[in-house]
């Protein structure tokens, strides 16, 4: 039979051909066109088609390191404080500033899932009779990791500052080390371009310890920690016998990271805009080409398919 099956009558059995330059055939042409193309206009056009970013979350596995950078001002004006650090190049440079205060730190794992959730930190100096403290600047350093997605390792920081007109005996601090991104991390592999010391330690120069130069060069990452929120409380009427004392407690939080995300991620996400807008667009065309086809809007020749005769209607209508 001449021509080309262009559509099939999915009730009636019905064929319906023509020949392949026909306007039948055109017509299918166009209609499937209109079928699959708009709807991918209509998923891109609508923004969001390529996912151009994604999170999860994630608990990060975070440990303090034991690296501390102490600085506490005694009074107003230059050269008025006490200092004490982790790093015996820095405290060389303090000379008759220099005091070293008793530390205790405990990490505590408060859900059992084996990565730490916060850090009690005290640190008490100790004073003279004449001296008071009016202001202290704490660096903290931890290592920081990131392992769900990409393996991200980092040395960061948590900056703890407070001053006052009067005098303390003790200041109580509480809040989160958060995550701060500036750049989407890594979608898979390692990433440890941010594993090195925010503190030079081995330095001999006494700008590389100069808060204002530290807190500069570690904000010029991408990827950083802040302690947020921090609470503090400031509390007066310190005993000529007694330290000053600093209580910090610094919660490691669920974190939500920002990546971007993968080849198939993101052909799994545009697929399933394309196909829920593809459904409506083959149910309006598939009654159109229906109506189409059964009512010969456009000439085409129906095949309806010959039914087999039943033997017993055959050998009755031979009696007859």
């Amino acid at each position: 039979m001449a021509g080309v099956e262009l559509f099939s009558h999915p009730a009636l059995h019905t064929r319906y051909r023509a020949g392949l330059c026909s306007a039948a055939a055109l017509a299918l042409l166009l209609i499937t066109v209109l079928t699959y193309v708009p709807p991918l206009l209509v998923a891109y056009r609508s923004h969001g088609f390529w996912l151009k970013q994604s999170a999860y979350l994630e608990q990060p596995t975070v440990r303090f390191r034991y690296e501390v950078l102490f600085v506490a001002t005694t009074r107003p004006g230059p050269g008025s404080f006490l200092a004490w650090s982790t790093f015996p190049a820095f405290n060389r440079l303090q000379e008759d500033r220099l005091r070293v205060p008793l530390l205790s730190t405990r990490e505590e794992d408060k859900n059992q899932d084996g990565k730490m959730d916060l850090l009690h930190f005290k640190l008490e100096l100790p004073l003279q009779p004449t001296e008071n403290v009016v202001g202290v600047q704490l660096i903290l350093l931890f290592s920081y990791q990131l392992h769900r997605m990409s393996t991200f390792v980092m040395q960061s920081m948590a900056f703890l500052q407070f001053f006052s007109p009067v005098p303390g005996s003790r200041l109580y601090m509480n809040g989160d080390l958060k995550l701060n991104q500036r750049q989407l991390l890594n979608h898979c592999g390692l990433d440890t371009r941010y594993n090195v010391s925010v503190v030079n330690g081995t330095s001999p120069f006494a700008s590389d310890y100069d808060l204002t130069n530290i807190i500069a060069a570690y904000w010029d990452r991408n990827v950083t920690t802040v302690f947020s929120d921090p609470n503090p409380v400031w509390m007066t009427g310190r005993a000529t016998d007694m330290p000053f004392i600093i209580n910090a407690t610094i919660h490691y939080p669920l974190e939500v990271i920002l990546y971007p995300p993968g080849f198939w991620e993101m052909i799994k996400f545009a697929w399933i805009q394309y196909v829920s807008i593809l459904l409506v667009f083959l149910w309006v065309f598939g009654r159109i080409k229906m109506f189409v086809f059964q009512n010969q809007v456009l000439t085409t020749t129906p095949v309806s398919p010959v039914l087999p005769v039943s033997p017993v209607l055959s050998y009755k209508q031979h009696l007859s």
